[in-house]
């Protein structure tokens, strides 16, 4: 009988033990992995977890090379997004190829503008320490509660907030969210949308005069009419589908801003100061009103951070995945751009101040330039300023209507249940358009109750994300983070309260006459 060999014992490596995955509940959220009592690190599970180099080791190449591309395709995936597809009809989510600059180019195109020509007015009634102190308090708040907006985007797994309000209704509730933000945030967008096209009317008509001069003198268009033809223009560069359709011209009005703002504190700076130039605050007839005068001067410093109402808008627009979320480029386009507005602000408070004192005229700084040097600096230079501001004013136009035609179009698709057609968007911009234009013509004041403004919608900018992010990050009571976040934002709120009730004394007080551009 033939004797069979024998067999050798191959020594087969043992399948790893796998941990078990998350668990789905109902609601679509994760709940987490009971920690393993033999795990040696605090690695936190994805879904490629399982999909381990020892994992793949003791199978064949083909089966091999098939989950690792099931792999690369559940890290693109990554949070499992619940994608509602009512966003892909929308102009702020239609679009999500964003990136870093177009961040950079939408928030300094949002918080750059017409705002930063007032700040030297608020100087005029803080003085020299608490001008600086203050501005520069405020700059660095708003930071901090910007970078808090950027991580909230998608502090939920599974759910993006697209929107400010969308975020509020998380934080707050579904009523009392909308509540709290809707207002603030339209007034904001609506409310500057229509002080737009008041201060760029303005100025091209000034742009008008200077250039043509006395040529041009024999039938002008009416302030009311150069008003009609900004608002057209307006119109026009609105039909732009979306909001990553437009970061050319957020491009465009971030260095015309930048340009301007340059220009405005140069130009006054090398120029020979007024004689009777003064730094001492502006006094008032009573101490109340110096308390509502320094309110509504502080109200002035607050509006000239806004954009923070854009911020989720803006983040909506860039792709998110499990290994690239949308924090990391939307974060490092706005230290780029927060850091061009710090070099645009500063300068022109502190500038202007210098140039002019408590001289400063109410409608800010280019008021002051053409009141004191219209006749010293040449007519070239002075035109060009003049119509970078009026370039900046249509490109700031287009990203702060954008939450508006979104709001419109949302409506129409809820209702509908399919996406606008191009003759409906552009009604519905043409619209909007024409509806901001009579409401600048009906309330012509608009533009120069910057304190009051300041201070409606500060909450957006300094308050709530302190609160949205107690709410919803839960960080432990009686933290430091927990006590820092509750106090800021409470502070917030009582500065609101303050800075509207300044700004509202300060209109009245006025009679409403102030006007940006007053040419002599």
């Amino acid at each position: 009988m033939e004797e069979r060999p024998e067999m050798e014992l191959v020594s087969i490596p043992a399948t790893p033990r796998m941990s078990t995955p998350e668990i789905l509940t109902p609601s679509g959220q994760r709940s987490p992995r009971p920690p393993s009592k033999d795990a040696k690190s605090s690695t936190a599970w994805t879904p490629t977890s399982l999909i381990s180099p020892r994992f793949l080791s003791p199978i064949g190449t083909p089966m091999k090379r098939v989950l690792v591309n099931m792999k690369g395709y559940l890290e693109e995936v990554g949070h499992l997004t619940k994608l509602n597809p009512q966003d892909a009809w929308l102009p702020i989510t239609e679009s999500r190829n964003g990136n870093a600059h177009y961040a950079a180019f939408h928030n300094l195109n949002a918080g750059v503008g017409f705002q930063a020509l007032v700040l030297p007015v608020a100087f005029a009634f803080l003085g020299w320490s608490w001008g600086i102190i203050s501005l520069t308090i405020a700059y660095f708040w708003q930071l901090y509660t910007l970078w808090i907006l950027v991580q909230l985007h998608e502090a939920v797994p599974g759910k993006r907030y697209n929107r400010y309000v969308e975020l509020a209704q998380a934080a707050f509730g579904e009523r009392l969210g909308v509540w709290l933000a809707l207002f603030p945030t339209v007034y904001l967008s609506a409310g500057t949308a229509t002080a737009l096209i008041l201060i760029g009317g303005e100025t091209m008509k000034l742009f008008f005069q200077i250039v043509c001069g006395s040529l041009c003198s024999s039938n002008p268009l009416s302030t009311v009419e150069w008003y009609l033809v900004f608002t057209s223009l307006c119109i026009v560069l609105s039909q732009l589908p979306n909001l990553n359709s437009i970061a050319g011209l957020s491009l465009v009005g971030a260095v015309t801003a930048i340009t301007y703002s340059t220009m405005v504190w140069v130009i006054s700076v090398s120029q020979q100061r007024p004689p009777s130039i003064s730094y001492q605050p502006l006094s008032s007839p009573s101490f109340f009103a110096s308390i509502f005068s320094v309110m509504n001067a502080l109200g002035i410093v607050a509006f000239a951070f806004r954009g923070h109402n854009l911020a989720m808008e803006i983040q909506a627009t860039m792709p998110s995945t499990f290994k690239h979320p949308a924090h990391v480029p939307m974060w490092r386009g706005a230290k780029v751009a927060y850091f061009f507005i710090a070099m645009c602000l500063f300068p022109v408070a502190i500038g202007g101040f210098w140039a002019y004192g408590n001289l400063m005229p109410q409608g800010g700084i280019l008021n002051a330039l053409y009141a004191f040097h219209s006749h010293d600096i040449p007519r070239g230079l002075l035109a060009t300023t003049f119509l970078l501001v009026v370039f900046n004013c249509l490109s700031s136009f287009q990203i702060y209507s954008m939450p508006v035609f979104d709001s419109f179009e949302a409506g129409y698709t809820s209702r509908t249940n399919r996406p606008c057609s191009i003759w409906v968007r552009s009604g519905f911009r043409v619209f909007y358009g024409f509806i901001s234009f009579f409401i600048g013509v009906a309330l012509p004041f608009l533009s120069s109750i910057a304190g009051l403004l300041g201070g409606l919608t500060l909450p957006v900018t300094f308050a709530y994300p302190c609160f949205m992010w107690v709410l919803i990050k839960k960080p432990t009571k009686f933290s430091f983070n927990w006590y820092f976040n509750w106090t800021l934002g409470w502070l917030g709120i009582a500065f609101s309260l303050a800075f509207s009730i300044g700004g509202i004394w300060s209109m009245v007080n006025s009679g409403i006459k102030l006007k940006f551009f007053k040419p002599s």
